[in-house]
């Protein structure tokens, strides 16, 4: 099992349902706001992804949680603080990026949708 100062083997992307995510996934995928304005793609590792929706999703009826292979973007990965992880590819996020995807509801809260997600969700 990896620890928190290894690699990680998946890092994910938290997309909310008001930009819904259509297979098969185009070269690249919209860009939110937030990413356009700060120049990258934000990220977050397995054990950050609850705290970032209870933070920034809390009242999304479902997200799109999109899991990329450390290994395939870690030339354009940059950690710029404690545990940022900020792609810099350009914003290019799709087909060659992403590893698969998951669509979690919100049932009262992301716990559910995260004890589901053990097997799918690694570090």
């Amino acid at each position: 099992m990896a620890t928190l100062d290894t690699q990680p083997r998946y890092i994910y992307k938290i997309v909310p349902s008001s930009s819904p995510i259509r297979e098969p996934l185009p070269e690249r995928l919209p860009v939110s706001e937030l990413d356009q304005n700060d120049g990258f793609v934000h990220l977050s590792m397995a054990h950050q992804v609850a705290n970032t929706l209870n933070m920034f999703f809390k009242e999304e009826p479902l997200v799109y949680i999109l899991r990329i292979e450390y290994g395939t973007v870690i030339s354009d990965i940059r950690w710029e603080s404690p545990d940022g992880k900020h792609l810099y590819n350009g914003l290019k996020l799709g087909k060659d990026e992403v590893e698969s995807i998951a669509i979690w509801q919100n049932d009262g809260g992301w716990d559910k949708a995260l004890n589901g997600a053990k097997p799918w969700l690694v570090y």
